[in-house]
């Protein structure tokens, strides 16, 4: 045998060898997934669905060693719709409740004015308020013109105060500002808590109440309608306060002590609340403030002093005065004491 052939021998049998592993690793597999068929397993079920993908397209997760397995999920479609909110959504209502809110006030003074003891000042005055009635109020209005403060430093703060201020100063302030908050919505709290247990009472809606708004509540016009210890008015700002401030205080705790039976959606629910009542909580305390000071005589005297004066009484709250008087002469006293 020559040289020649007996290489091409050589080069034939590595060709068929090649051949043959080629086409045992092509057959191997048909032969598994002919296996699996006739076993009934189905060799793409575990694949990744066309329909998983598009789930997860506005979804970035992954798998984390530490315990809170929400650091996981890297991006949310919710979390950015709740970006949008609080960057944007929130200023809108905020600006338009709280700038509105003082808008209207302004304009309202400058047609009405200041309203008047129509019968001039009495030089009498009856005890409206005791001093724990009056320790609550405070309690409660102290603590959520803070409340106040704080958080719209968080709404508007990085616009309208940091420019003016500079980072640090901001940061400074803006951390204090969150002890505060977080803080002092304890006493606010238990502020709620006290005006409903010592006003619910005289604070229910009656009658006298629908005929008070159709007269305008001696607001609007000179008429004083008849009115008892609470008007319509203080009625209405007694439970915006209780309601609106539990529903405030309840997602402030949420808040605060985060995901306490909650997850990241809870916690997002909990902000837009927190926010959209805050604010229009404050656009309402705001009309009470001003009817409290600026817009009324001698109203401010039934939470300064505990006194007011008896013809002031008698306008704005001429059914309280009588049974105020019934009760001194069932007592055999007076219901008025002198002026100092």
């Amino acid at each position: 045998m020559t040289r020649g052939g007996f290489g091409r021998r050589i080069a034939v049998a590595a060709f068929v060898a090649l051949f043959s592993v080629c086409l045992a690793m092509t057959l191997a597999p048909r032969a598994g997934w002919a296996q699996q068929a006739r076993q009934g397993v189905n060799p793409t079920a575990q694949a990744v669905k066309e329909e998983q993908l598009l789930k997860e397209l506005d979804r970035v997760t992954g798998r984390v060693s530490i315990p809170d397995s929400k650091a996981g999920t890297l991006i949310q479609p919710e979390g950015r719709e709740w970006r949008a909110y609080h960057e944007r959504t929130l200023h809108w209502i905020g600006g338009i409740a709280i700038l509105g809110m003082l808008a209207v006030l302004a304009l309202f003074y400058s047609v009405r004015g200041k309203i008047r003891i129509e019968h001039g000042w009495a030089g009498v005055k009856i005890m409206r308020f005791t001093t724990f009635e009056r320790f609550v109020h405070w309690l409660t209005a102290s603590s959520f013109i803070v409340l106040a403060l704080s958080g719209l430093n968080v709404v508007f703060g990085k616009v309208l105060l940091l420019p003016l201020v500079g980072s640090d100063a901001f940061a400074v302030f803006s951390q204090w500002a969150k002890y505060a908050h977080n803080y002092l919505s304890f006493a606010f709290a238990a502020g709620i808590v006290l005006t409903f247990v010592i006003w619910v009472t005289e604070n229910i809606p009656n009658r006298t109440d629908i005929a008070w708004a159709k007269q305008g509540g001696g607001i609007l016009g000179h008429a004083h309608p008849p009115a008892g210890k609470f008007n319509g008015g203080q009625k209405l700002i007694f439970w915006s306060v209780v309601l609106v401030g539990a529903a405030i205080a309840a997602s402030g705790y949420v808040l605060m002590f985060p995901f306490y039976g909650t997850n990241i959606a809870d916690m997002q629910v909990a902000q837009i609340i927190h926010g959209v009542l805050g604010v229009l909580m404050i656009a309402v305390i705001l009309a009470h403030i001003y009817i409290g000071t600026l817009g009324m005589e001698g109203a401010f005297d039934a939470m300064g002093t505990g006194e007011v004066d008896l013809n002031w009484a008698k306008e704005h709250h001429s059914l309280w005065v009588e049974e105020e008087m019934s009760k001194a002469r069932a007592a055999g006293g007076g219901a008025a004491v002198p002026a100092e």
